[in-house]
């Protein structure tokens, strides 16, 4: 893996993947780029009101586009949403274009990163813990997929989780 190419965070909600996404690209002189970001940018409203008026697939027909497009750009660090991964196409594109970092965190670590969060749509309705559990189900075997690098994130500082995620794409690196 060249560190010049791009570097797509996938994982899910409360993972670190915004968080370690900018502080990484600042480290390695890249530009940062999150795909809800973007979308409630060109759109001019949040996500959750996208999921209100749209539902999960209007919401997911956005997301995809916009990744298609941000895929092609170089020197990118690029951090998508939990569900990113549950599109096919998606999952092709983002292993194509860039080196894919899963950032694995469990449920519990998941629900108490997100428990004061309220533009999380998919936890707005019923029980958090479930709806986490399983979203993990389903997606945790996608994300694993596609993953060229796993770090787990459970109990970490945004600094230690891109340490380390620095430390394997030198690693990568070096083995090419």
């Amino acid at each position: 893996m060249n560190v010049h190419t791009n570097i797509f965070l996938i994982g899910p909600m409360g993972s670190g993947k915004s968080a370690v996404g900018r502080q990484l690209a600042r480290e390695l002189g890249m530009d940062f780029h999150d795909s809800d970001e973007i979308i409630e940018e060109r759109t001019g409203v949040d996500i959750s009101y996208i999921f209100e008026k749209e539902g999960e697939s209007g919401f997911r027909k956005r997301e995809a586009a916009i990744l298609a497009e941000m895929v092609r750009e170089e020197g990118v660090v690029l951090a998508t949403g939990g569900g990113t991964v549950e599109n096919t196409e998606t999952r092709y594109l983002l292993q194509k274009h860039g080196t894919v970092v899963y950032l694995y965190t469990s449920v519990p670590e998941q629900q108490r990163r997100t428990r004061k969060s309220r533009n999380r749509p998919l936890l707005n309705d019923g029980n958090p813990g479930k709806v986490l559990e399983k979203l993990m189900a389903t997606r945790d075997p996608q994300y694993r997929e596609i993953a060229d690098i796993t770090i787990e994130t459970d109990g970490r500082q945004v600094t230690a989780v891109t340490r380390e995620l620095k430390n394997a794409l030198n690693s990568d690196a070096d083995q090419n």
